[in-house]
């Protein structure tokens, strides 16, 4: 008795077989379209804007005149920002996550903490620009605690922003590496803390990272919440401390582009250009760390 018939096999395998292929064709083509579109906006903005990328763009504070206007004070106080960013986000995150996963217990509170930090990952950015306002910029009220419109109240505010992505990808980063490793390291004579720290978060490094970059990338680009707590689109000077006022790329982009003066699309370009590179150049720093680690475990 034959209990598998290789016609209907060959026939529903025949369908299956033209499904994948459509599917493939469908998944390609959204791909190259998202190419597509992508290449159109880089080769319009770098034709736009490569003929003002002098060195006067560089050295030179914003202007009302578009042959004078320059990045020099949005540029570094962007550096500043993201100085200042960096380690406040990367160290409440991965701190937040190692404590979550190792020492908290798996309980009704925590689960309820975690489903909460995810959510956070969705809220619009405005939101935390608003929240930005209230307690950094403004101190709740209590004039002792306003930092004004500062470089840490504006770190502050984006690093609230992109915590919930690092936490995250940190948690699951943490929670794949095998449990084999952990108990190895407590039988040979390793406490908890020792044991995170040379074996679970080295080789943890890598999903550690590929959520600092997604979120780090997100707060190099946003506007709204510098717009909320109120960063000034023209200013003469650059800071000298996280405690000065400055200026930021994304809002000097923000205010060249809205400008009826033709000229300042260019220049917005331009700006635009100058901001890809500086994500680019830290992504890279950040891909070549993760992949360093990567080899080694």
């Amino acid at each position: 008795m034959e209990l598998i018939s290789h016609e209907t096999v060959e026939k529903k395998l025949s369908g299956r077989l033209s499904k994948n292929k459509i599917v493939k064709f469908l998944f390609f083509l959204c791909t190259m379209i998202g190419l597509v579109v992508l290449a159109i906006l880089l080769f319009d903005i770098i034709r736009k804007g490569a003929g003002y990328l002098t060195p006067q763009f560089f050295t030179n504070f914003s202007s009302t005149t578009p042959e004078k206007a320059g990045i020099k004070g949005a540029l570094i106080g962007t550096l500043w920002l993201m100085m200042t960013i960096a380690p406040i986000a990367v160290t409440l995150g991965v701190a937040t996550a190692i404590y979550m996963e190792e020492y908290a217990k798996d309980n009704a509170f925590t689960r309820f903490i975690k489903v909460n930090i995810a959510n956070l990952a969705s809220v619009p950015s405005v939101v935390f620009g608003l929240l930005g306002l209230t307690l950094f910029v403004r101190g709740a009220g209590i004039e002792s605690l306003s930092l004004g419109k500062s470089v840490l109240a504006a770190a502050l505010t984006m690093s609230l922003m992109i915590l919930p992505v690092i936490i995250v990808s940190s948690q699951e980063a943490i929670r794949a590496v095998p449990n084999a490793i952990r108990e190895a390291s407590l039988g040979l004579g390793g406490t908890k803390w020792q044991t995170i720290t040379n074996v679970v978060l080295p080789a943890s490094i890598p999903g550690i990272l590929t959520g600092t970059i997604l979120a780090l990338s997100r707060a190099i680009g946003e506007t709204a919440p510098l717009v909320v707590i109120g960063i000034p689109t023209i200013f003469m000077k650059t800071p000298d401390s996280i405690m000065d006022r400055f200026q930021a790329l994304p809002m000097q982009i923000f205010t060249w582009a809205k400008l009826p003066k033709a000229e300042f699309q260019f220049v917005s370009s331009a700006a635009i250009i100058v901001l890809l590179i500086m994500l680019i150049a830290m992504n890279s720093i950040a891909i070549f760390i993760r992949n360093k680690y990567q080899k080694k475990f």
